[in-house]
């Protein structure tokens, strides 16, 4: 999404919120970081076209045309204007830019894990001091409101995903049941590898996706999926990557500091 200026975000931002059918002020026009992450709360992400100037889809996609800074929505083959926030722009310019607003995973959808009620509880508590450094097992950590757990490369804004801008960076959760299935499967891997600072069992992490819940007595924010990817594989070893699919954990904001205990109960705090 490097194409998208932060002069543009607001329309494009407008014209997500068309395609999706919600109100304009639910979609951050802040930029694309905020934008990115509210679409992958959700499930879904924007995938950029090859070539838009000849690009042809039956359905709704988002443009910006050559010379131009607002987007809008357009439809059909060959391509026409349905929704412009900026109303009044040359239909008829070529367009520069094009995305299609698409699900992350068709097939599976993003549904809420098992669906486990109740509460959970903390079974490995993990730490990195640096980005791709060998995480450190602790019986309890110092969650700080805001940053993450204190001395993780998260908390010190030194992870390999860290972005002063962004959401969901403070702590990460995953299943021991999704790691223990990754194991049956042939690719086992020691909980702490995983490289998520918390490692939980008994409760969907999924269902914790846009709610409140506490940690202990520390009070968090579910933002989205903390998918595998190729860096994570890297690490560890070939088949991770495959076998977490949907399953790789939970991206969490911080929102009160406090102790984290290996025991503590997981629970949501929202209905």
């Amino acid at each position: 999404m490097g194409q998208v200026t932060d002069t543009g975000a607001a329309s494009l931002g407008a014209c997500v919120a068309h395609v999706l059918g919600v109100d304009a002020s639910e979609v951050p026009g802040d930029g694309e970081v905020g934008l990115r992450q509210w679409l992958a709360g959700r499930g879904r992400g924007l995938v950029p076209v090859a070539s838009p100037e000849t690009f042809a889809w039956p359905g709704r996609f988002l443009g910006r045309r050559r010379g131009s800074e607002t987007w809008a929505v357009f439809f059909g083959v060959p391509p026409g204007v349905v929704f412009d926030p900026a109303a009044g722009q040359d239909g008829g310019a070529e367009l520069e830019v094009a995305f299609v607003l698409a699900e992350h995973d068709p097939v599976r959808g993003t549904g809420t894990g098992r669906g486990d009620e109740g509460a959970g509880v903390v079974e490995v508590i993990a730490v990195s001091a640096e980005a791709e450094g060998p995480m450190t097992v602790a019986p309890s950590a110092e969650a700080v409101a805001g940053r993450g757990l204190r001395g993780d490369r998260y908390e010190r804004g030194a992870g390999t995903f860290s972005d002063p801008r962004g959401r969901g960076y403070d702590l990460t959760l995953v299943e021991a049941e999704a790691l223990e299935e990754l194991g049956s499967s042939g690719v086992g891997i020691a909980p702490a590898e995983a490289r998520r600072n918390l490692v939980v069992r008994g409760i969907s992490l999924d269902g914790l996706i846009g709610k409140r819940f506490k940690v202990g007595e520390v009070e968090c924010f579910g933002q989205r999926r903390c998918e595998p990817c190729a860096h994570l594989e890297r690490l560890t070893r070939p088949g991770v990557l495959r076998g977490l699919v949907h399953r790789g954990g939970l991206r969490a904001d911080v929102l009160s500091g406090g102790e984290i205990r290996a025991g503590d109960r997981v629970e949501a705090l929202d209905s």
